[in-house]
C-alpha cells in the first residue's frame, strides 16, 4: 500500500508541475484573442482650447469624425474668446492644447520663461489663396501700399498678428510703421465699423468679413497679405505636460494630421487657380457651421489656407521672433528651439503614412 500511495503521489505531482510550469507555455489563449496580440494604447483625455474660428476646422472634423477617438484620444474642446488666454492656459496646464494665433504676447510668455510648444501648422497667409487683406473705403484714392503714408491704418491690438502683417508689408514696400498713424481698435467689428465711417483710411481685415464688406459695397481690397508673403499666423502649442507623454503627443498629431489632410482635399485643392470643392465640401462645411455658429454661406468664404500635412512654417517662427523683438514689442529674441517641435508630428506623419 505505502509503494502504490508513494507512485501514485509522485504521478500527481508531475502532472501538477507540468500543468504550472510547461503548461503555462504552451496553453491556448483566451477565446477571441491572438497570442501575439499588442497591448491596448493607453487612453487620455486631451482638453483643447479653441476659439469658434473656421481656423480650427481640423480639430473639428477630428472631432466631429471620431479620428482622435481612432487613436485612443478624448479631445475636449474647451472655448474661449480670445487668442491670448489660450496661450496662457496651455503655458499653465489649464489646457492640454491651444488653438491660436501667434502673437508678440505668446512670445513674451516664452522669453518669461514659461513652457509650451507649437507642433503643427493651424491656419496661414498662402500665395492664391484669400484669408487677410489691407482694404481701404470703397471710394478712397489710395491703390497701393505705398500711399499709406501719413495714412491711418487699423488694427485689433498692439502685438497682434494684424501689428505684425502691416509692419511686414510696409517694410516689402519701402515703408515703416513710423510712417502712418497705427491705430488699434480691439475687435474685428471695431475693424468693420471704422472703415465703414471712414475713421481710418485702410484696415486689416480676415475673411469671410473680407468678403461680406466687399459685398456691402463699402470697402475695396488693396492687397491680399498672402500674395505678398507667407505667414504663419496661428499654430497649434502643447502643455509642457503633454509635449512631455511622447506616446499621446504623437497619437494626437497623427488624428490632427488625418483631419487637416481631409479638410484640404475637400476645400483647398486648386484646378485651373480655382479653388475645385472635393467629394466631402459639403460636409466639411456644415462641421465648420456647426461648430463656429456661422451660415454655411458665410463659412465657404472664411476656409482659411493651411498644409495639408499640418506643417508648421518653421522657418518664418524666426522672422516673427526676430521683427518683434527689433520692434520692442517682445522683451528679448528667443531661440526657436525654445518654442518650435516639429519633430512629434513628423513622426506622427511616419505613422499615419500617406
Amino acid at each position: 500500500m505505502k509503494k502504490v500511495s508513494l507512485f501514485a503521489l509522485t504521478a500527481v505531482l508531475c502532472v501538477t508541475t507540468a500543468l504550472a510550469g510547461c503548461g503555462k507555455k504552451d496553453a491556448a489563449p483566451a477565446p477571441g484573442k491572438t497570442a501575439a496580440e499588442p497591448a491596448k494604447v493607453e487612453a487620455v483625455s486631451v482638453d483643447v482650447g479653441m476659439l469658434k474660428l473656421a481656423s480650427s476646422a481640423p480639430l473639428f472634423i477630428g472631432i466631429e469624425k471620431g479620428f482622435f477617438k481612432e487613436e485612443n484620444i478624448d479631445a475636449k474642446p474647451k472655448w474661449f474668446d480670445a487668442a491670448q488666454p489660450i496661450a496662457v492656459a496651455t503655458a499653465g496646464g489649464s489646457v492640454d492644447v491651444g488653438a491660436t494665433g501667434i502673437t508678440a504676447s505668446l512670445y513674451n510668455m516664452v522669453a518669461g520663461g514659461q513652457k509650451l510648444t507649437i507642433v503643427a501648422d493651424k491656419g496661414r497667409e498662402q500665395k492664391g489663396y484669400s484669408s487677410t487683406a489691407l482694404m481701404v473705403p470703397a471710394d478712397s484714392p489710395v491703390k497701393t501700399i505705398e500711399e499709406l503714408k501719413g495714412k491711418k491704418i487699423g488694427i485689433t491690438q498692439t502685438g497682434s498678428t494684424y501689428h505684425y502683417m502691416v509692419g511686414r508689408l510696409l517694410e516689402k514696400h519701402g515703408l515703416t510703421l513710423k510712417d502712418i498713424q497705427l491705430t488699434p481698435l480691439n475687435s474685428i467689428g471695431g475693424l468693420m465699423e471704422a472703415l465703414k465711417g471712414k475713421q481710418v483710411d485702410a484696415v486689416m481685415l480676415n475673411e469671410p468679413n473680407l468678403t461680406a464688406v466687399v459685398k456691402e459695397g463699402y470697402g475695396r481690397v488693396i492687397t491680399q497679405v498672402g500674395d505678398e508673403m507667407d505667414y504663419q499666423t496661428s499654430g497649434l502649442f502643447f502643455s509642457p505636460k503633454l509635449a512631455g507623454n511622447k506616446d499621446a503627443a504623437v497619437r494626437f498629431l497623427k488624428a490632427y494630421a488625418k483631419s487637416t489632410r481631409y479638410y484640404y482635399d475637400a476645400v483647398l485643392v486648386k484646378k485651373d487657380g480655382k479653388i475645385v470643392p472635393g467629394a466631402n465640401y459639403d460636409e466639411v462645411v456644415k462641421i465648420v457651421a456647426k461648430y463656429t455658429g456661422q451660415p454655411e454661406d458665410n463659412v465657404k468664404q472664411g476656409l482659411p489656407y493651411m498644409d495639408r500635412d499640418g506643417k508648421l512654417l518653421a522657418d518664418d517662427i524666426k522672422t516673427q521672433v526676430d521683427w518683434y523683438a527689433k520692434e520692442k514689442l517682445i522683451d528679448k529674441a528667443i531661440g526657436t528651439k525654445e518654442i518650435v517641435n516639429t519633430a512629434l508630428l513628423d513622426e506622427a506623419l511616419q505613422k499615419l503614412g500617406k
